[in-house]
């Protein structure tokens, strides 16, 4: 009996979070708020489309160096080109990126670092959505893992120095580091190894695509709370953001009622970036290190998984061993 009433409590806290960030009060920050950000030099993940391209386009009126790393170059040009009508001339920078190759994690990662020394902030925002749960990256992880969790991991790695850099050439002292989750985080407790990667034991558990996005995101904040703990005292601030119910091109995976529910519960598009602008824009953002943002730009609660300093170091221990003789 004392199983089930932790178990209706739990599911009565996961319904009121729901509720509260599905329909949150309207926002008191808009882009309208983004200071002049001459002179910072930013990566967008993902940046040819959905949150991405609003996020790209508010920081590029703002003035910032604004990098799109995408994995289609057809796609990144044909925003690029169209950031440029929007944003009065202004040019944003094509990065090839394709977070289901640790390898071409690396190239990306190399060639920004062969252009730029700096990096002031670095928008983890690029994903997949429950695509067929069989599906694996180019080094036989889950794709959901791989895109989500592992790819951001290994490409925010090789750029610590750069950030480092732009923490100090900051008048603040800080860089920054938005990793985009979501509210579905909340729906996992601990990390299930043994489905991440392509082997006996993933092929006898093989688990619901609901399930692999849920444990990502739950990654994402976990490992956006490790990063606060490592590398806070360098000047970097992590932070992990829930942007909402928005319809995106990312929800094309989803299908039947399920998809047809979940379209009647979003937002437009450009309201999706508010909340990881304001984390990595705004002076108060800078004073967020190890915080979760919720619709929109709020700190909100994480839940105390997520914190669990021994999941988040065993967390940071697997990421490590998948990327070791890339």
């Amino acid at each position: 009996m004392r199983k089930r009433g932790c178990s209706t409590e739990t599911s009565m806290g996961l319904l009121f979070s729901f509720i509260k960030q599905t329909w949150p009060p309207a926002s008191r920050f808009s882009v309208d708020d983004i200071p002049d950000l001459s002179g910072k030099v930013i990566i967008v993940t993902g940046g040819n489309a959905g949150i991405g391209y609003e996020t790209a386009k508010a920081l590029l009126t703002r003035n910032a160096r604004v990098y799109i790393a995408s994995r289609s170059p057809e796609k990144a040009k044909k925003a690029i080109d169209h950031l440029r009508l929007e944003c009065g001339g202004k040019e944003a920078i094509f990065l090839p990126l394709d977070l289901a190759s640790l390898k071409e994690v690396k190239a990306c990662a190399e060639e920004f670092l062969s252009k730029e020394k700096k990096l002031h902030v670095l928008f983890n925002n690029g994903g997949v959505m429950e695509p067929p749960v069989d599906q694996l990256t180019k080094d036989r992880c889950d794709l959901t893992i791989g895109v989500n969790l592992l790819g951001h991991f290994y490409l925010t790695k090789l750029l610590l120095p750069a950030l480092e850099s732009g923490a100090q050439t900051s008048s603040d002292g800080k860089a920054r580091v938005v990793n985009t989750s979501s509210f579905t985080y909340e729906l996992s407790s601990n990390l299930d190894y043994d489905l991440f990667r392509d082997g006996p034991t993933r092929k006898r558990s093989l688990s619901s695509t609901e399930k692999m996005y849920s444990q990502s995101k739950f990654g994402n904040v976990v490992f956006s709370t490790e990063l606060a703990r490592r590398y806070g005292d360098e000047g970097i601030v992590s932070t992990s953001v829930n942007p909402g119910h928005i319809e995106t091109d990312i929800q094309n995976s989803l299908s039947g009622a399920r998809r047809f529910f979940i379209r009647r519960l979003t937002y437009p598009v450009a309201q999706g970036a508010l909340t990881q602008l304001y984390a990595g824009s705004t002076t108060e953002g800078a004073n967020l290190n190890g915080k979760h943002l919720a619709p929109w730009a709020q700190v909100y609660p994480q839940s105390s998984a997520s914190q669990d300093p021994e999941i988040g170091e065993t967390l940071w221990n697997w990421l490590e061993e998948q990327i070791q003789n890339v």
